[in-house]
C-alpha cells in the first residue's frame, strides 16, 4: 500500500547536517581519494558521489570541472536564487498566462493524442523516440501556428543551444520575426496572432516582446523538457501501482510530476560564474568563480526530505529546483507542466495496457543532462 511522504514508516534523517568547516574539508579542493565529477562511474551512478558531497564536502573546489561545487538542497535553492550567481531573470517578459495557457493546453492535447494513436497498433514502441522527443516542441510550434518543418528546426536549435528554458536564441528570433510581421496584418486564430494583438499593463505588446515570448516557448520545448518526460514516464512505468493510481486519478498528475522532476532532474549540474564576490559556506569566492549547483543531489538530501531515493507520487512537498528557484512565472515551465499532463493522459487513453518491453529496463545516462534514452514498451 502506497503512503504519503511521512516519516511514518521509513527511517528519519538526521536532526541536523555536518556544519560547514572554514578552513576545513568543506572548503579546499578535491583532493584524493575524493573523485571529481567527471572521474570515470560517476556519470553511472552519482548519486553514491552526491551523498558523500552532501555529508562531507558540502562546499568544494572541483579542479577538473573548473568549479565550487554545492551539493545540499538548502544552499543549492539559494544560490539558484542569487543574482551574484547569474540566476536573476535577465528581463522579465510581460504576464500573458490568460492567453498563453490556454492556448498551449489545446495543442499539447492535440499533439499528443496524434502521436500517442500513432504507436498504439505496434508490438512495441520507444516513447523517447516516437514521443518525449516530439511533444513540448511540436506543441509549441502547433499553438503558435507555425508550419511543422518549423517544429524540427527548434527542436534541433533547441538541442545544440542553452539549456535552460526561456533562454534567448537569436536563430529562432530571426525565424520568429517575419511571422510576427504578417500576423500583424493578416491575425488568425492562434497564439502568435493573439500576443500580436494582445496587451500587458494596458500597452500593447511590441514585436520584441511577442517575439521573446515565442522564443520562450519554443526553447522550452528543448532538449530538458524531452528529458524530463522521459524520466517522469519511466518513473511511473517503473511503479506500476502508482500508475495504476495515475490513471484512476488523473487529477494526481501535476503532483506526480513535480515529484519526478525533484528525484530525476533533466539538468542536475547546472552552472553558474559569479558577478561579484559571495560568501557561501564560510568561504568568499571571487567574481569569475564558477560554482556547479548540484540540483540533483539537493533533490535528494536527507534533511529536506524524508526517504529522498524513494519515487511517491503523494510526497506532500516536492519542492523541485528543477527548473530553477524564485516566484516569476515562466511560460516554458509552464508548457513543461502540460506536455506532462497532456502527454501522460494521451498514453494511457491510446494505451491502456501500457508496460514495459519484456525484459527491459530503463536506465538513466548522463552527468550535466540525465534521462534514460530508450523507453520500450508494450503499448497494449
Amino acid at each position: 500500500m502506497l503512503s504519503s511522504s511521512s516519516p511514518h514508516g521509513h527511517r528519519p534523517p538526521p536532526a541536523a547536517p555536518r556544519p560547514y568547516a572554514h578552513a576545513g574539508p568543506a572548503a579546499k579542493a578535491l583532493a584524493a581519494p575524493l573523485p571529481s565529477l567527471l572521474s570515470p562511474g560517476v556519470a553511472r551512478d552519482p548519486y553514491r558521489h552526491y551523498r558523500l558531497l552532501r555529508e562531507d564536502f558540502p562546499l568544494v573546489r572541483d579542479e577538473p570541472l573548473g568549479a565550487w561545487l554545492l551539493s545540499r538542497y538548502a544552499d543549492v535553492r539559494a544560490a539558484l536564487a542569487d543574482a551574484r550567481l547569474g540566476a536573476e531573470p535577465s528581463a522579465p517578459g510581460p504576464d500573458c498566462r490568460g492567453l498563453l495557457e490556454p492556448a498551449l493546453r489545446a495543442a499539447a492535447e492535440r499533439t499528443a493524442y496524434v502521436l500517442a494513436r500513432r504507436m498504439a497498433g505496434r508490438r512495441e514502441a520507444d516513447l523517447v523516440a516516437d514521443f518525449t522527443a516530439w511533444l513540448p516542441a511540436a506543441a509549441a510550434v502547433a499553438a503558435l501556428g507555425l508550419p511543422w518543418e518549423d517544429a524540427v528546426r527548434a527542436q534541433e536549435w533547441c538541442r545544440t543551444g542553452s539549456a535552460h528554458p526561456g533562454a534567448p536564441h537569436p536563430e529562432l528570433a530571426a525565424l520568429l520575426h517575419p511571422h510576427v510581421v504578417r500576423r500583424r496584418s493578416h491575425p488568425g486564430t492562434d497564439l502568435l496572432s493573439a500576443l500580436c494583438g494582445g496587451r500587458a499593463d494596458g500597452q500593447a505588446l511590441s514585436d520584441d516582446a511577442v517575439t521573446g515570448l515565442a522564443c520562450t516557448l519554443l526553447t522550452g520545448g528543448g532538449e530538458a523538457t524531452a528529458l524530463a518526460l522521459a524520466s517522469f514516464l519511466a518513473n511511473l512505468l517503473d511503479h506500476p501501482a502508482q500508475l495504476d493510481l495515475v490513471r484512476a486519478r488523473p487529477w494526481l498528475i501535476p503532483g506526480a510530476w513535480a515529484e519526478s522532476l525533484r528525484r530525476d532532474p533533466p539538468a542536475p549540474v547546472v552552472l553558474r560564474r559569479a558577478t561579484a564576490p559571495i560568501a557561501l559556506g564560510g568561504t568568499t569566492l571571487p567574481a569569475g568563480a564558477v560554482v556547479a549547483c548540484l540540483v540533483g543531489s539537493a533533490g535528494r538530501d536527507p534533511y529536506r526530505f524524508a526517504d529522498p531515493d524513494r519515487y511517491d507520487i503523494f510526497r506532500a512537498d516536492p519542492a523541485h529546483l528543477a527548473f530553477g528557484a524564485g516566484p516569476h512565472y515562466c511560460p516554458a515551465t509552464a508548457l513543461a507542466g502540460l506536455a506532462a499532463e497532456c502527454g501522460l493522459r494521451a498514453l494511457l487513453d491510446a494505451m491502456p495496457g501500457l508496460r514495459w518491453a519484456p525484459g527491459f529496463r530503463s536506465a538513466p545516462r548522463g552527468l550535466m543532462t540525465r534521462a534514460p534514452r530508450r523507453l520500450l514498451v508494450r503499448p497494449c
